[in-house]
């Protein structure tokens, strides 16, 4: 779910184009729950081959990283190790949603409602161990470098941004920003026409960026105050925030009161925390990170692309080899910049 910032902060729209030449690290387990929830059949169940394992995300993976090298990103991986104990909570909450989602799934398929057993069916995605595997394996074939990360993978992913490894991290949260990326790319998996809930209507869905000086410039706050807005609206660690505190109330109690302290002491009754504020300040400051990781970008190994996919998973052979060819094509124009050099083996 994430900070809920959007209301606060100035989002710049753009292209994929507009990000040719740059490298991007992604939030993989954001992405692929993307991916899981999206990409699904009219009844709500998700792409399967012929062995019933789901292929949903591989499906995602492999043509919006090919969409994303063909316009000349570099995009790199970063998956979830060990979540933080102070998630413990939400990820509970999180299990039951998922299992009161699958109920209103059943009963809205029994009794015909398509498009609402579709939508309940999304908020029913679990990336199962298999499905990590599996994806990373086809990040290797596909020459694309993935990042094991300690802990979170958001975390993980605003660390490379700040260490100028990447231009940018890519998530659909704006904890990113809590964490430190400089530069925060939304809606790169996905982008594109997308149908309303509910409605016979679509919207656009475009590629934005968030530069964290900016949102600190426009709301003349510092990081740690935005921390602490965050914690009032609430995060990936205490959802839901503080009880009839909204954005624009957070903002205005960070820029009256210099401590968290004291803004506990103008909530009511201190405010409710599932977890002690100070911990979460310490997390988005000093996440558990890790510098052991290598990005290079090579060309795919297309023969071992479409035996695992077409071979393995039963992919349609013609799809996968146009997409393999888009990203030779996309790799071999980021290859001749000089400026990316230091990137290629």
């Amino acid at each position: 779910m994430g900070v809920q910032l959007g209301g606060l902060i100035t989002r710049r729209k753009i292209s994929l184009k507009d990000l040719s030449g740059k490298s991007i690290s992604i939030d993989a387990y954001n992405t692929l729950y993307q991916f899981l929830s999206i990409i699904r059949g009219p009844d709500g169940n998700p792409l399967m081959d012929k062995e019933r394992r789901v292929t949903s995300h591989l499906s995602g993976l492999l043509y919006r990283t090919a969409n994303l090298v063909g316009v000349g990103i570099l995009p790199s991986y970063v998956f979830d190790g060990a979540p933080p104990k102070l998630k413990r909570i939400e990820i509970m909450r999180r299990e039951e949603v998922k299992q009161e989602a699958v109920v209103k799934y059943h009963k809205a398929l029994e009794e015909g409602r398509m498009e609402e057993a579709r939508m309940y069916a999304q908020a029913t995605a679990r990336l199962r161990d298999y499905m990590v595997s599996d994806a990373q394996r086809l990040l290797s074939l596909m020459g694309i470098p993935w990042v094991q990360a300690p802990s979170e993978g958001e975390a993980q992913a605003a660390h490379m941004a700040a260490k100028g490894d990447v231009y940018a991290a890519a998530s659909q949260d704006y904890d990113s920003l809590l964490f430190g990326a400089p530069v925060l790319v939304r809606n790169i998996a996905i982008s594109g026409r997308r149908k309303l809930p509910r409605k016979n209507a679509y919207v656009e869905v475009e590629p934005e960026i968030v530069e964290l000086q900016d949102v600190l410039r426009q709301l003349s706050i510092d990081r740690i105050r935005l921390i602490h807005l965050g914690i009032l609206v609430g995060t990936d660690y205490n959802t839901g925030g503080i009880k009839g505190v909204g954005p624009k109330t957070a903002l205005k109690l960070v820029t009256k009161y210099s401590s968290f302290q004291e803004i506990r002491e103008n909530l009511k009754d201190g405010g409710s925390f599932p977890v002690d504020p100070d911990d979460l300040v310490k997390l988005f400051l000093e996440p558990e990170v890790t510098d052991g990781y290598k990005l290079q970008w090579t060309p795919p190994d297309n023969e071992g692309v479409v035996a695992f996919l077409c071979g393995e998973r039963d992919f349609s052979e013609e799809r996968v080899r146009k997409a393999l060819d888009m990203m030779g094509s996309g790799l071999r124009k980021a290859n001749e910049r000089p400026t990316l050099e230091k990137w290629f083996g």
